[in-house]
């Protein structure tokens, strides 16, 4: 007990020491800067000035940050409003038309020899033709509502009889709907099959030209080359 009186009244001293020499050196810091104004007031003006910049300049960037990442958001949601809006002739047709469209929308891209099997039975080639590189192209059109999915079954189906049966080098899955499930999506990647859901149907419809939508699945743009028979 009287060894933790001694620690607590020694530990009291020393604080009372270092307050000490603190005031003293506060007091010695008065006095030298009070002596030596006219050298040193140059120096604090200056880190004041510095200060006041650096955070002028820090509040404008994070201005500037902040109005940049919502122009970014403003212009993504008019992008998807309008790719939407450019789809409301496409919601309007029939699958038979559908099929029709998508064909045209190759035709506009430069694709060759396109045509459409407008029938059942035809093993998933709704669409078939060359693009601009000669590389055979077979598209299958699904026109879905917009809350729907592609499902693995359609995948698969698709799957087995893109290349196996018609000898494609780019296999096109192209929906009106806007997702894929992540089963048929990951088959799609897997097995080099483009997946074109509902916006990125939106911006080839707005424009986008085929050959920049075939990388945009990750896999799908073919390996071979094939001239036109």
């Amino acid at each position: 007990m009287a060894a933790r009186r001694r620690r607590r009244r020694l530990k009291k001293r020393t604080r009372r020491q270092l307050e000490g020499w603190g005031a003293v050196a506060a007091a010695a810091s008065v006095i030298w800067v009070a002596g030596n104004w006219a050298a040193v007031w140059p120096v604090l003006v200056t880190v004041l000035a510095t200060t006041v910049v650096g955070g002028a300049g820090w509040g404008l960037w994070r201005a500037h940050h902040r109005a940049v990442g919502q122009d970014r958001q403003w212009r993504a949601q008019e992008e998807a409003k309008a790719r939407e809006l450019s789809m409301t002739e496409v919601d309007a047709l029939s699958w038979q038309d559908f099929e029709h469209y998508v064909a045209e929308l190759c035709r506009r891209d430069g694709c060759t020899q396109v045509v459409v099997s407008g029938k059942s039975g035809d093993l998933g080639a709704d669409v078939v033709g060359y693009l601009p590189d000669g590389r055979k192209l077979v598209a299958q059109c699904k026109k879905y509502a917009p809350h729907r999915s592609v499902s693995s079954q359609d995948m698969q189906k698709f799957v087995g009889t893109a290349r196996l049966e018609h000898g494609a080098d780019v296999a096109l899955f192209v929906t009106t709907c806007r997702t894929f499930t992540k089963a048929a999506l990951g088959l799609a990647v897997r097995q080099d099959i483009v997946a074109v859901h509902r916006d990125l149907l939106g911006s080839w419809v707005k424009g986008a030209r085929l050959e920049t939508l075939i990388p945009l699945n990750g896999r799908g743009d073919g390996t071979m080359r094939r001239s036109p028979a």
